[in-house]
């Protein structure tokens, strides 16, 4: 189905779901449960709604990379002679293993300035071309939080986290002196991820076959899985400290350094919509602006369910190619890699991305070239180095099922 059939058919399911749920509330409050048969068409549905819905991200995803031209390696050669050299030589390279001086053509093209031949060569635009397309239509921490690229081994920041310090004064008025600004630094190290993908030697003699750009997707892939983990749930050791890898408190407590969270009401399950309200507003005035929910399908699939006072749904699906769907009049995004409900988890996060959490990349992608480990095979081990972590602690809210 193209964009415009799956909206339609995730109208008419959602329609069709509000129908069968209602039967499933009127039950509830009539006999004090639902009968199985509708209780059964509700799930049914809302598993339809819950495969559309993912339907329709992956064909949005689709139709942005073919409208922005994310073809690997397009132009490089019209806007950069030298990177269009080392280009041609990283080809040879892979395919032959030849280096014809690839060094000092990487460092001409300003793609590096290392000398050390064990740390492998910088590969060409249009492996991270390649990457860069399957990261974003994969990558669902990338698409809303800041992404900085930097050339140095750490990123730095320093954050007021008292608020910042200002006063109204006339023309001629006495300029008082303000308040010192509490500052935190924010520091966030980069990590080692790599991958190796191997290809006959075959292939690779074949001129036809895009080596680079097979290699980027591959690599893309797997570096997309590993990192979209860790952006969620990473811990910082070796890898990026993801939303959920932090120390989570009760909001009424909220501290610098921690993630304030609002509780369920309940040891294990989630039904109650009020709660919903509370996170939202949990989250100051001046983040509200630009937040949005991140959750994962399942974790919708309940919510899908939820009326507010007046008996209206607070879900509502994007019917438009491009709209997102919408909770309490917020946008949601879907990340697999949130926790499903369940005592103790945390399913649900609302916050400012763009200002909370900051995903860092290391410029240059490094690869060596291995005919010898996995024969007939060879093995591209490629690095890349990337971290992220909360830069502003105000600017998000978790949700976690418990009691209180």
């Amino acid at each position: 189905m193209n964009i415009e059939e799956t909206i339609t058919k995730i109208g008419t399911a959602f329609e069709s779901f509000k129908t069968a749920n209602d039967l499933r509330i009127k039950a509830i409050e009539e006999k004090g449960y639902a009968p199985a048969d509708v209780t059964e068409k509700v799930d049914k549905i809302n598993a339809e709604l819950v495969n559309l819905s993912a339907m329709k991200r992956q064909l949005e995803a689709i139709e942005t990379a073919v409208a922005r031209q994310q073809i690997p390696g397009g132009g490089s050669s019209k806007e950069n002679p030298a990177k269009a050299e080392h280009a041609k030589a990283f080809g040879a390279w892979m395919r032959k293993g030849v280096d014809s001086g690839l060094r000092d053509l990487e460092v001409k093209a300003e793609l590096s300035t290392m000398s050390d031949p064990d740390g492998g060569f910088t590969v060409p635009d249009a492996v991270p071309a390649a990457m860069k397309t399957v990261a974003q239509a994969s990558s669902v921490m990338r698409s809303i939080c800041t992404v900085e690229t930097l050339s140095v081994p750490e990123y730095k920041e320093l954050v007021d986290v008292g608020g910042e310090s200002a006063e109204w004064v006339g023309e001629k008025g006495t300029r008082n002196e303000t308040d010192t600004p509490a500052l935190k630094e924010v520091s966030i190290v980069p990590k080692e991820m790599s991958a190796k993908p191997k290809v006959t030697q075959t292939m690779l003699d074949d001129s036809s076959y895009d080596v680079e750009g097979w290699v980027g997707r591959f690599i893309g892939r797997a570096f997309a899985a590993k990192e979209g983990a860790a952006f969620i749930s990473g811990n910082g050791v070796e890898k990026p400290r993801g939303i959920a890898g932090y120390t989570m408190i009760a909001n009424a407590s909220y501290a610098w350094g921690k993630v304030g969270y609002i509780a369920s009401g309940h040891a294990s399950l989630f039904n109650n919509v009020d709660k919903l309200i509370d996170l939202q507003h949990a989250l100051k005035v001046i983040y509200r602006g630009g937040a949005s929910w991140l959750t994962n399908d399942l974790t919708l699939a309940t919510i899908r369910k939820f009326k507010d006072g007046d008996g209206n749904y607070i879900f509502q699906p994007g019917l438009v190619a491009g709209a997102p769907d919408i909770l309490l009049g917020k946008p949601i995004n879907y990340d697999d890699y949130v926790a499903d409900i369940g005592a103790g988890a945390y399913p649900l996060f609302f916050g400012n991305f763009k200002e909370a959490y900051v995903i860092v990349d290391r410029m240059g992608i490094r690869m060596l070239r291995d005919p010898y480990s996995s024969k007939p095979y060879v093995e591209f081990y490629t690095t890349k180095r990337v971290g992220g972590g909360i830069r502003n602690y105000e600017a998000i809210k978790s949700f976690k099922i418990a009691a209180s």
